[in-house]
């Protein structure tokens, strides 16, 4: 499955838009990740603990959005947008968003 922020994929013709696709993934911080990242802000530099949650929360929004576009049947996702938000504290919700689209073989 080509995934792609782009419009476009180089070299590939679009057969037929299948509609958007969407995956969302609200994820919990813990208390101890929370004191950690504190201190974290407290004495400067990057918290490795938020920066882990992000990129486990972006996997499975892409992961689930895939899913959805494989059911309707397409090949490829195209326009990804990624937006992260805190619903409150201690929750994190992803959403990656795009087009499934069938490619030409």
């Amino acid at each position: 499955m080509i995934v792609t922020t782009t419009n476009t994929i180089e070299g590939k013709e679009i057969e037929e838009y299948l509609g958007i696709v969407a995956g969302e993934v609200i994820l919990g911080a813990n208390v101890i990740r929370d004191f950690l990242a504190s201190i974290t802000d407290i004495i400067g530099g990057r918290s490795g603990t938020y920066e882990s949650k992000l990129a486990e929360g972006r996997e499975m929004a892409i992961k689930e959005m895939i899913n959805k576009a494989r059911s309707l049947g397409a090949n490829a996702v195209i326009g990804v947008d990624l937006d992260f938000e805190t619903l409150r504290d201690g929750m994190m919700m992803c959403i990656a968003t795009g087009t499934a689209v069938r490619l030409k073989s």
